[in-house]
């Protein structure tokens, strides 16, 4: 596992989205740590330099928790405060289910709370609500998502990161995360041709179906 930290003091542990990395944390660790907190980041298992194994079943989330509670055992750190984003905010959630003697507080973004009902099939629930053409339900086919991402990935960043679309994300197989959005105009203030270069490049190298792999890992 690839961990980024600095500071020291009462810890905070930071777990991004899809299609991030650490890196997404960077300003907050730099803030934070500045106000007197160990600011831990890791790449999740399956992106960046953390080992990515090939097969969904290793990427529930006892198996995302699991590398997560090796980590503070590994560092010493009995609590800390626990921030996620997207899929790191899902994971905080079952963290917080499964060893909630491990947390100070939870502050989670992008995702909101959704019970879980044991009676419906997680991406075929989604299927039924928003079609096939559902990003949730498209990911699931191996090799799909992998080559649509990987054609030209500096435009899919430009396009996912800087997409401010609120409708939910239908991806028609014709046309591809490649043609589903257009590309911006300028970038937001907050994002960079260096942030995107960034993540183009990690994933060129390291390729998305670690990524991937919690999607269709969903129902396991």
């Amino acid at each position: 596992m690839h961990v980024s930290s600095i500071g020291s003091g009462p810890a905070i542990l930071f777990l991004h989205g899809f299609l991030e990395l650490w890196y997404s944390w960077r300003h907050q660790m730099l803030a934070l740590s500045s106000l007197g907190y160990r600011c831990i980041a890791p790449d999740l298992r399956g992106y960046g330099d953390t080992d990515a194994p090939p097969s969904p079943a290793s990427y529930t989330t006892f198996h995302i928790v699991g590398d997560l509670i090796g980590l503070l055992d590994h560092l010493g750190i009995e609590q800390v405060f626990l921030v996620g984003h997207n899929w790191g905010a899902i994971i905080a959630w079952h963290f917080c289910l499964f060893r909630p003697d491990r947390i100070k507080a939870l502050v989670n973004l992008s995702v909101p709370f959704i019970p879980r009902n044991p009676n419906i099939n997680f991406v075929e629930g989604f299927r039924a609500k928003l079609g096939d053409d559902f990003y949730v339900c498209r990911f699931q086919i191996p090799g799909e998502g992998e080559e649509d991402f990987s054609v030209d990935t500096v435009k899919v960043f430009r396009r996912i990161l800087a997409n401010r679309d609120p409708k939910p994300p239908l991806i028609p197989k014709e046309i591809g995360y490649r043609g589903v959005y257009e590309d911006p105009v300028a970038l937001p203030s907050w994002l960079s041709e260096e942030d995107i270069n960034h993540f183009a490049n990690k994933f060129n190298q390291t390729g998305f179906t670690g990524g991937l792999n919690y999607y269709r890992a969903l129902n396991l």
